[in-house]
C-alpha cells in the first residue's frame, strides 16, 4: 500500500490528522491521544529506537510520505500545547498484530501476510514458499490487547509534549519470524526468498523504558504465544477473511 499509493496515504494521513486535532481543541476537548507510526522514525535509527532520535534522518523510502505525514502531527500537538495549552500526547507504537488483524495480501503487514501465505500454500500442498526480501532486516511487534491497554494508561496518566515508544524491546530478524510461523503451523516445505523484492527498514526495535518510566506500561504477551493466537484465530475465521 505504501509503494502503491504514497500520495493518497500522505494526504489522508496528513488532512485527517491536522483537521481532527485541530477541531478537538476548538471544541474543548480535554486531552487528545495522537497515535502516531514507527514509520516516522529515520531509516538509520540507532538501535534501540530512542524517541530523541525522531528527527535525525529521513525514513525508509518506501514509507516517508506516510511516515511523514503522521510525524507532522506531533509538530502540530506540540505547536498546539505551545500556544493554546491544549493537552496532546503522541505515541509511537511499534508493528501491531494479533487475531481480527488485516489478511488482505495486498494490504496486510508481515505476520498476518506470512500466515496467510503458509495456511493457502497448506491447503494447495504447495512444496515451496516464496517470501519477499532476503530474511535479514529485523522488527519488533506488540500484540494488540498490550497495544490498547498503553494507549489506555497513557490516556489516563501521560500528559506531556514528549512522543512515547510503546513496544516489547524484543527484537526478531525476519527470517527467523517465517521460520518461527512455518514451525508454529506445521509447514514442511521450501522457503524461498525473492531477493529482487525490497527488504524495507534494515532494522526496527524500540527502546521502551520512558513508558514504562512515565505511565507504567509493559508489554505482557509471550511473542509465540501471540502468534499462536493469532494463527488460531486466523484458521477458524478463514474463510471470512
Amino acid at each position: 500500500m505504501n509503494q502503491e499509493k504514497p500520495a493518497e496515504l500522505f494526504y489522508d494521513n496528513l488532512m485527517m490528522g491536522v483537521q481532527l486535532i485541530d477541531s478537538a481543541y476548538k471544541s474543548g476537548v480535554e486531552k487528545f491521544v495522537c497515535v502516531g507510526t514507527i514509520c516516522a522514525y529515520p531509516k538509520f535509527t540507532p538501535v534501540p529506537f530512542k524517541e530523541e532520535d525522531l528527527w535525525i534522518g529521513y525514513p525508509e523510502e518506501t514509507n516517508a510520505p506516510y511516515g511523514i505525514a503522521k510525524k507532522a502531527l506531533l509538530v502540530q500537538l506540540e505547536a498546539y500545547r505551545q500556544q493554546y495549552g491544549f493537552n496532546g500526547v503522541y505515541l509511537l507504537p511499534v508493528n501491531l498484530y494479533g487475531p481480527e488483524d488485516n489478511f488482505n495480501p495486498k494490504s496486510s503487514h508481515v505476520i498476518p501476510a506470512l500466515i496467510k501465505k503458509v495456511h493457502e500454500a497448506q491447503i494447495r500442498g504447495d512444496k515451496e514458499l516464496p517470501v519477499w526480501g532476503d530474511g535479514s532486516p529485523s522488527r519488533e511487534f506488540l500484540y494488540s490487547t498490550d497495544a490498547a491497554r498503553g494507549i489506555v494508561m497513557a490516556t489516563q496518566f501521560y500528559n506531556e509534549s514528549e512522543p512515547i515508544n510503546l513496544g516489547t524491546n524484543y527484537e526478531v530478524k525476519i527470517r527467523d519470524l517465517v521460520e518461527l510461523i512455518c514451525d508454529l503451523m506445521e509447514f514442511q516445505g521450501e522457503i524461498i526468498w525473492e531477493t529482487d523484492k525490497p527488504n524495507g527498514q534494515p532494522r526496527r526495535c524500540l527502546d521502551t523504558q520512558k513508558a514504562k518510566e512515565k505511565f507504567g506500561f509493559i508489554a505482557n504477551v509471550d511473542f509465540k504465544q501471540g502468534l499462536k493466537n493469532t494463527i488460531e484465530w486466523y484458521r477458524e475465521n478463514a474463510d471470512q477473511v
